[in-house]
């Protein structure tokens, strides 16, 4: 049996769920509503406030299955009750990230600035830093998936580098650092 997929998810206070006949999971709550899509081989049934998910037979596919829409569906219970955030640090001299609503302008090195288009469902913050400290950006929403596409995307802007480290990213990463040129001993 999945270590995962057997674990049952309690609802916290605030959030329903819905399962219709065509096996698809809805769940409100105070960040918002997600849905997703589960196989029909996996059932889902919900008891008393807690939700369980089970497979019919130890088949590869099932057992693959099983454990991952627990997972799903417990990060979207987790997301509309809680929400999820990102934060990321750029480090280097100069760059900068402004936000103004859902469009970051990002300043990294290069000759031109990177604009990005934020979706509705995600929310950016710039706090304000001491001067010489690296400027961070948080991002949060409900979806844990598509939180973590958008950041993806804006690591890929500049990845750190592993001799200064220099780059995007993300706050408290550990980067592997390479030692740089030695002069030749004659």
């Amino acid at each position: 049996m999945s270590r995962i997929g057997k674990l049952p998810v309690s609802l916290p206070q605030g959030v329903n769920v819905s399962i219709d006949e065509n096996n698809v999971v809805k769940v409100k709550g105070p960040q918002g509503e997600l849905s997703q899509k589960v196989d029909p081989d996996i059932k889902v049934s919900l008891e008393d406030g807690v939700l369980k998910v089970e497979r019919p037979t130890d088949q590869p596919r099932h057992r693959s299955m099983h454990g991952l829409y627990r997972a799903l569906i417990h990060n979207m219970i987790v997301g509309v009750s809680e929400g999820f955030k990102t934060e990321q640090e750029l480090v280097g001299v100069g760059y900068r990230v402004e936000a103004q609503g859902q469009l970051l302008k990002f300043s990294l090195g290069y000759s031109h600035d990177i604009y990005v288009q934020l979706p509705d469902e995600v929310k950016a913050e710039v706090p304000q830093v001491k001067k010489g400290a690296n400027p961070i950006l948080i991002l949060k929403c409900a979806d844990k998936q598509l939180l973590g596409m958008v950041a993806a995307k804006i690591r890929s802007f500049r990845k750190p580098e592993p001799y200064k480290g220099k780059g995007i990213k993300f706050v408290g990463e550990v980067l592997r650092r390479k030692a740089g040129k030695t002069a030749a001993a004659k």
